[in-house]
């Protein structure tokens, strides 16, 4: 059974998340179990203080060095643990990089708050440090649970329909095709002929076409990187 932690200052916000859709699923039918530990747990003196002023001066506060580090500590302490910290200061979460968390055992996802953390917790944990992209959260709970939701679907078993993981955005350089429903016309507009054919080689051509147009004009970015890799494999 894979694990899965989570240290915040708000706790109620992560558990609400793990309790519903996928990620709860995925701890009834046994293939993770959940842990969530509230920061002031590990705070100090009678206010359980988490956080200080910056030395140097400078607005807001950082998590104490001398809170976070025990807290982790005392966590992981039976071992093999993939500690992170979710920061604007890491690499970029990206579906490759999901695939690589989702091998680990045991991840523990630390949150930060405020400015941030103490730099000197990062200079003694050693995490894999994690940044969902080019902005700034409140704190590190809605990016922790954006990880958690891709890597948690990825454990085999989760989805009721693991094939499905091949065929979504990302999986294979691309964003996913366009999708359709009943009913197949809506107000003038119609599904693509081509998925109502039955024909499977044609609609599997149609969604690959489809696939690599949308994300040549959507994400310039990954086409770029697509064509490239396309390239090496062709030479």
């Amino acid at each position: 059974m894979k694990r899965i932690a989570v240290l915040t200052l708000f706790p109620r916000v992560v558990e609400a998340f793990l309790g519903e859709s996928i990620v709860a699923r995925a701890a009834q039918k046994g293939i993770v179990r959940y842990e969530v530990y509230d920061l002031r747990r590990w705070g100090l003196g009678k206010r359980r203080q988490v956080d200080d002023k910056p030395f140097g001066g400078g607005a807001g506060m950082l998590i104490r060095v001398d809170v976070v580090v025990p807290a982790v500590e005392e966590i992981t302490q039976d071992g093999n643990w993939h500690i992170v910290f979710l920061t604007p200061a890491g690499r970029v979460f990206t579906q490759k990089v999901a695939h690589e968390l989702a091998q680990k055992e045991k991840l523990l996802l630390v949150c930060g708050h405020y400015e941030g953390i103490d730099e000197r917790a990062a200079q003694i944990l050693k995490p894999d440090e994690i940044s969902l992209g080019d902005y700034v959260t409140g704190g590190g709970e809605a990016p922790a649970l954006v990880l958690i939701d891709a890597v948690v679907r990825l454990y085999p078993g989760v989805l009721g329909n693991d094939a499905s993981l091949n065929e979504e955005s990302f999986s294979k350089g691309l964003l996913e095709y366009p999708q359709f429903t009943r009913p197949a016309e809506y107000r003038g507009f119609r599904v693509p002929q081509v998925l109502l054919s039955g024909n499977h080689k044609e609609i599997a051509a149609w969604r690959h076409r489809q696939a690599e147009e949308r994300t040549r004009t959507r994400r310039p970015d990954l086409w770029n990187r697509y064509i490239s890799q396309k390239n090496l494999e062709e030479d």
